[in-house]
């Protein structure tokens, strides 16, 4: 139903964010990097890698004709490419000098939204750059927005959980709590409405840990989420049901995007990879029938449960074979290529191995959820949990307080790199904060 049909792998550090133009696929980077790659072949641009910021680029977006690139970073700029041939064509200067964590452009192109770590937002006129109207919020920073498929009205995130509605004015229309802990990104569906309303539809749940990225699919038919549980979920918005689950990425999935076809799938993450996935349309339709809903604990898992994930996994043939012989979830986990072969009498090698590999994401799967603390977790100095964590220019995180403490004994260099630290600055790290909470 989905097949991984390239893995992008040129970036140094986490990925933060990636877009879809027409023709180009765009990435950035605490690496301080955007880097832009052909649909046709994913091969890098020869005037890739687009270098300017200072600090990490925390997001990257391409106008909706495909003609302009926006990027923002941590040095509070919010700067504009020609991706064509890699020109800069405007550097936008969060007026607060505050770090910058996410930047969209208006569906004509007219307006460019910036949205910074102190709360303010600034709404930039496109073509000649200059500050139209500017904004804030009163706690947390802001670190998500989208416009509407009218450019009416836009809709900013904050780290607090509340979501903030304005007009194309920059006035604001309704700001209300939507999450306990901080809203970490959201969307809009292309699905054309009248009027606006913000109300409560609905909750789709499948992660077992925070989720860090969505997006809807550009005809409003799917919604993909990413999770500090290293995993992909796409829904289907009709039924919100969950098609497909997918586990390739290592660490935290930071970013997600659809192409402009909805055949092509992005997903970013901190293992410092982009996947690109391919839709398969026919057994997508198929896939709509049949919900998937996993349970945390796959130990749990009832033998309807294990019927179910089989058709997800596309070994719905299985589905018999397993319930004769009772698998339910602890039972799956204990399967082995003997007890495949001598018990449950599968007599296909290939079909062996493809039932091991997806038990063997499963097991995983139950090993990171038992395993303890994550290593991101843990500060690099004190090698203990991090309760205040922050990212310093060497785009590592670290507790503050002992951070802090390096910094004031005079040590100017990074405790991971040795290599001078180029800003004393620390910026909360307000996602590994809530992930650790």
């Amino acid at each position: 139903m989905v097949k991984l049909i390239h893995t992008i792998a040129d970036h140094g550090d986490d990925v933060n964010c990636c877009a879809f133009s027409s023709s180009l696929l765009a990435t950035c980077s605490l690496d301080k990097t955007v880097r832009l790659y052909s649909l046709s072949d994913f091969i890098e641009l020869p005037h890739s890698p687009l270098k300017f910021h200072t600090y990490a680029v925390h997001w990257c977006c391409f106008s909706p004709s495909g003609h302009i690139l926006a990027s923002c970073s941590t040095d509070g700029t919010t700067v504009l490419w020609n991706p064509q041939n890699g020109q800069m064509l405007a550097v936008m200067e969060q007026p607060s000098g505050s770090p910058v964590r996410v930047c969209q452009f208006s569906p004509d192109s007219t307006c460019v939204v910036s949205g910074a770590a102190d709360g303010t937002v600034v709404l930039w006129n496109a073509q000649s750059h200059k500050l139209y109207r500017c904004g804030s919020v009163k706690d947390g920073s802001l670190v998500a927005c989208a416009f509407s498929p009218d450019g009416n009205f836009f809709v900013t995130g904050s780290s607090c959980g509340d979501l903030t509605v304005w007009d194309d004015k920059m006035r604001c229309l309704h700001s209300e709590k939507a999450h306990d802990l901080g809203i970490t990104c959201c969307d809009i569906s292309s699905q054309p409405f009248s009027g606006f309303e913000l109300k409560y539809k609905s909750t789709l749940s499948g992660h077992c840990a925070p989720v860090l990225a969505c997006a809807f699919s550009h005809n409003g038919q799917m919604l993909v989420s990413g999770s500090v549980d290293k995993s992909v979920i796409v829904y289907d918005i009709n039924t919100e049901n969950i098609l497909h689950i997918l586990t390739q990425h290592t660490r935290y999935v930071t970013t997600c995007a659809f192409a402009p076809n909805s055949h092509l799938l992005a997903t970013g993450s901190m293992d410092k990879t982009v996947n690109i996935w391919q839709f398969d349309l026919e057994t997508l339709a198929q896939a709509r029938s049949t919900e998937y809903q996993p349970k945390q604990f796959i130990e749990a898992w009832s033998e309807d449960d294990v019927s179910t994930w089989l058709c997800a996994q596309g070994l719905k043939d299985l589905v018999d074979i397993f319930k004769v012989n009772n698998i339910d979830g602890r039972e799956l986990l204990n399967l082995t290529k003997e007890s495949l072969a001598d018990d449950l009498k599968i007599e296909s090698l290939g079909l062996r191995s493809k039932v091991l590999r997806k038990i063997e994401e499963l097991r995983t799967e139950v090993k990171s959820l038992s395993s303890g603390i994550p290593d991101e977790f843990i500060c690099p100095i004190t090698r203990e949990l991090m309760k205040d964590p922050v990212i310093a220019s060497d785009g590592y995180s670290y507790e503050r307080e002992a951070m802090e403490n390096w910094i004031s004994k005079k040590k100017r260099t990074s405790p991971m790199t040795n290599l001078v630290l180029s800003s004393m600055v620390l910026t909360p790290n307000r996602t590994l904060k809530m992930a650790i909470n």
